[in-house]
C-alpha cells in the first residue's frame, strides 16, 4: 500500500519506509535486545585484567555535536624527536562475542545508516550509546594502536595492545577548529589544558597529510549536504559542510592507524579483511582523461594504468577554475568501488599498499571481525591454528557481505538525501535559483544549486534551441545556433515540480 505523501509525516517515517524498500533491517529481535539488555552498565575489575592502563594520561573524543555513538579516542605527547599518538578504538569484541545473537544480526546490517539526522544502528543503542562509546569519565575497553612518528611524520614503530582509558574531554569539530583557528578565545579558554595538546595533533595531522599527498594520495576536498531542521523533523535549510582543521586531524590519525593495522597482519600472513580499491578500469580513465582535457586541465599517463599522484596532478591542474568541482566529481566517479577482501591489494585513493577498516567497530561489521582477530593473536591461545583455519573459512563471506551491506547503505542514504531535498524543495516551487549545470546526459542537463539539492531541466525544456546530446564532447549542442551546455556552466533555473514518491525534482530554465 502507497503511503499518501501529502501527510508530511515526520522524518522517522521516512526513514522507516526507505529502509523497509531498500532491505534494511530497522527493529531489532527480542532475543538481540535481550542480550543487548544483559550487558553491563560499566566496565568491571574482571574485565581490565591484562590490558594496559591508560586512564592516566590526557585522553579526548573529537566527534560532531550531535554524534552519541563515539568509537575512537586519541591522545598524543610530544617527544623530543617526535610524537608518540594513541588511537584507542572502542573494543566492541568484548561485548559482542561471535555467532552471538548480536554478532549474526550485526554482520546482517554490516553498517550502520544514517539518513538526515537520524540513524539506523547497526547495534542496540544500549551498546553503541552505552558500553561500547567512548564516554567522557567513564572506563572503557578499547584495542589500541601506539604509534611513534619522527619530526617529519614518519612511522618509525607501534604497537597494538588492549587497553583501558578514561576520556577526559568529549571535544566538538566546532570547538576544535575554533581552537586551532583562533576564532573564539573564549572558547580557547574553556579548554586551556587541551590547547598544547590539540595544537600538537595538528602538527602532526598536517604532516602526515603531506606525506600521503607525497606519494600521490588523492584529496577530494568534497563538501556535504547538511540539512537543517524544525521541532517537526521537516527539512527547512540546507547547506555544504566542508572538511576542516578538525575533522582533518580526525581523518589523518584513523588512516594512520589502519594503515598500520594492516600493514602488521598481513607481515605476519595471518587471514585478514582489507579494504580495497582499485586503480579505473582503462576505458573509464581514458573517458576521464578525456574530460579534463576538455576542461582545460593537464593529465598525463605515462604508463599502461594511471597512477594516483597521475589524478592528484590533473586535479591540482584545474584547482581555482570554474570546472575544479565538476571535474573531481568526474574523476571520482571513474573510479572504482572501494570494496572489502581477504586479499591485500591496496588502496588506490590513498596511494596506500596496506589498508583495512579498524576504527569502526561501533557502526562497521569488517572492523569487529578485525577487532576478533586481533584479540586471538594477542592473546595466542593454544589452538592458533584451528583458529586460523576458522577465519580462512569465514572472512571471504564477511567480505563479501560487508561490501554487500556496505552499498546498500551508501544508495539508503542517497536515496534519503533526495528525499529530503525534494521535501525541502516543494515548498520552493516558483522561485528561481542560480546553479551549476552539474551532468550532461541525453535526457537533459542536472544542475545543481547552492543547497546542494539537484534537479533536471529536461531537454525539452531547453527552449532557446532545439538541443541534442553530443556523446563525443558530452555537451548539449543547439542544432540552430550551435550554443553548448556543458558540465559547469551556470544556469538560472526555476523549481518546477517535486515527485517525492519517486525523489525526484524538475527544473526548467529561468525566463
Amino acid at each position: 500500500m502507497k503511503r499518501n505523501y501529502e501527510e508530511k509525516p515526520k522524518l522517522i517515517t521516512d526513514v522507516l519506509e526507505l529502509a523497509e524498500e531498500m532491505d534494511i533491517p530497522v527493529k531489532f529481535p527480542k532475543n538481540v535486545l535481550a542480550q543487548a539488555d544483559a550487558m553491563p552498565d560499566c566496565v568491571s575489575e574482571s574485565d581490565m585484567d591484562g590490558r594496559e592502563d591508560f586512564r592516566e594520561e590526557l585522553t579526548i573524543t573529537i566527534d560532531g555535536p550531535d554524534a552519541k555513538d563515539l568509537d575512537d579516542a586519541v591522545s598524543l605527547t610530544r617527544l623530543s624527536d617526535g610524537y608518540c599518538l594513541k588511537v584507542h578504538i572502542a573494543d566492541v569484541s568484548a561485548y559482542v562475542p561471535e555467532s552471538s545473537a548480536l554478532d549474526r544480526e550485526a554482520k546482517k546490517r554490516g553498517t550502520s545508516v544514517y539518513i538526515g539526522n537520524k540513524v539506523v544502528p547497526m547495534l542496540p543503542k544500549r551498546l553503541s550509546n552505552g558500553i561500547c562509546s567512548l564516554n567522557a569519565g567513564e572506563d572503557r575497553l578499547t584495542l589500541s594502536v601506539v604509534m611513534e612518528f619522527d619530526l617529519a611524520g614518519k612511522i618509525r614503530c607501534h604497537r597494538i595492545v588492549k587497553g583501558l582509558i578514561n576520556v577526559n574531554e568529549r571535544m566538538t569539530y566546532p570547538d576544535v577548529k575554533a581552537i586551532l583557528e583562533n576564532e573564539d578565545p573564549a572558547i580557547a579558554q574553556k579548554y586551556a589544558d587541551l590547547v598544547p595538546m590539540l595544537t600538537d595533533m595538528k602538527e602532526l595531522a598536517d604532516k602526515l597529510r603531506k606525506r600521503r599527498e607525497m606519494r600521490g594520495g588523492i584529496d577530494f576536498d568534497f563538501p556535504e549536504v547538511k540539512f537543517d531542521f524544525n521541532e517537526e523533523d521537516d527539512p527547512v535549510d540546507a547547506h555544504p559542510e566542508y572538511a576542516d582543521c578538525a575533522t582533518k586531524l580526525i581523518e589523518d590519525f584513523m588512516l594512520a592507524a589502519n594503515e598500520t593495522v594492516a600493514e602488521e597482519f598481513f607481515g605476519k600472513s595471518i587471514p585478514f579483511v582489507y579494504r580495497v580499491h582499485e586503480e579505473p578500469d582503462e576505458e573509464k580513465a581514458e573517458n576521464m582523461i578525456a574530460f579534463i582535457r576538455r576542461c582545460g586541465g593537464t593529465i598525463t599517463k605515462k604508463g599502461k594504468s594511471l597512477t594516483p599522484r597521475e589524478v592528484q596532478q590533473a586535479i591540482r591542474s584545474l584547482s581555482g577554475k570554474p570546472e575544479e568541482a565538476m571535474a573531481s566529481q568526474v574523476i571520482l566517479r571513474s573510479m572504482q568501488q572501494a570494496r572489502y577482501s581477504t586479499k591485500c591489494e591496496g588502496h588506490f585513493g590513498l596511494a596506500a599498499k596496506y589498508y583495512c577498516h579498524f576504527t569502526s567497530p561501533i557502526r562497521r561489521y569488517p572492523d569487529l571481525q578485525i577487532h576478533r582477530i586481533i584479540h586471538d593473536v594477542l592473546e595466542q591461545p593454544e589452538n592458533e591454528d584451528r583458529k586460523m583455519r576458522h577465519y580462512r573459512d569465514i572472512l571471504p563471506d564477511v567480505a563479501l557481505l560487508s561490501s554487500v551491506t556496505e552499498r546498500r547503505a551508501v544508495e539508503a542514504e542517497r536515496e534519503g538525501n533526495k528525499l529530503l531535498f525534494c521535501r525541502l524543495m516543494k515548498a520552493k516551487i516558483g522561485q528561481k535559483f542560480f546553479g551549476v549545470v552539474s551532468s550532461v546526459v541525453r535526457w537533459g542537463v542536472y544542475v545543481e544549486l547552492p543547497n546542494m539539492a539537484e534537479g533536471l531541466v529536461h531537454v525539452s525544456k531547453l527552449n532557446e534551441d532545439y538541443f541534442h546530446f553530443n556523446e563525443e564532447s558530452g555537451t548539449m549542442v543547439g542544432r540552430l545556433g550551435g550554443k553548448e551546455i556543458r558540465v559547469g556552466d551556470a544556469m538560472e533555473v526555476v523549481v518546477s515540480g517535486v515527485d517525492l514518491e519517486r525523489r525526484l525534482i524538475d527544473f526548467t530554465p529561468a525566463p
